[in-house]
């Protein structure tokens, strides 16, 4: 079966808004994930974001300096690794995918507004289908959901 990827283009909302939700979604569904940031300050960033985002709780998560990665459901990465064995691996802040192969689904987030994370977008795009990958394109409407362009 080939891997799912999804692009979820942000027009309306910051990723700091979708991201908790999308992976609240996941952990709902028993998969675990792998949030792959472009940068050890973003996954620092989000790390932080994740454990306050809401007054309602918390999202389950981890990172390398946490430690028991292996047990984490939400994993935040600056590389390509996999060390909870995650069936989804998110892909934000412009960071480079690796290999596709073992995951259910790829899921990368970019911002609507940056031109560097649309060109970078399109090329995944070419990327991901010559790889055989199912891939589908999701645009956020004004009021945050979202509609499937392709």
């Amino acid at each position: 079966m080939a891997t799912e990827v999804l692009f979820y283009h942000l027009m309306s909302q910051s990723l700091e808004a979708v991201l908790p939700g999308l992976l609240l979604k996941c952990l709902e569904r028993d998969w675990t994930v792998v949030v792959q940031c472009g940068s050890d300050e973003r996954v620092a960033a989000l790390d932080a974001h994740l454990w306050s985002f809401s007054d309602d709780g918390f999202l389950p998560h981890g990172t390398a300096a946490d430690g028991f990665a292996e047990h984490q459901p939400v994993y935040l990465t600056a590389a390509e690794d996999n060390p909870n064995d995650a069936q989804v691996r998110f892909l934000v802040d412009r960071a480079r995918p690796g290999s596709i192969e073992g995951y259910a689904r790829i899921v990368l987030m970019f911002d609507g507004q940056d031109p560097e994370a649309l060109a970078d977008a399109r090329l995944h795009w070419k990327t991901f289908k010559g790889q055989g990958a199912d891939v589908t394109y999701w645009q956020q409407k004004p009021n945050g959901g979202w509609e499937r362009k392709a």
